[in-house]
């Protein structure tokens, strides 16, 4: 059964907001947990990142 081999395998979402939680084992809420922790690390990141473009702008433009 080649035919099934060759078809690409859809990925399970590793988290959606608002799911069923119930369904999941321990090891899979930890998992989820890492995730988000990532994710949200990666968020602040960018925001720290935003703020400090913005206030460059601001200094830059306050000195004109």
């Amino acid at each position: 059964m080649a035919i099934f081999d060759d078809e690409p395998k859809k990925k399970a979402r590793p988290h959606e907001i608002g799911q069923d939680l119930s369904l999941l084992s321990v090891g899979e809420l930890s998992e989820r947990i890492g995730i988000l922790r990532d994710e949200i690390a990666r968020l602040e990141a960018e925001l720290k990142a935003k703020d400090n473009t913005k206030s460059v702008a601001e200094a830059l433009f306050r000195r004109g």
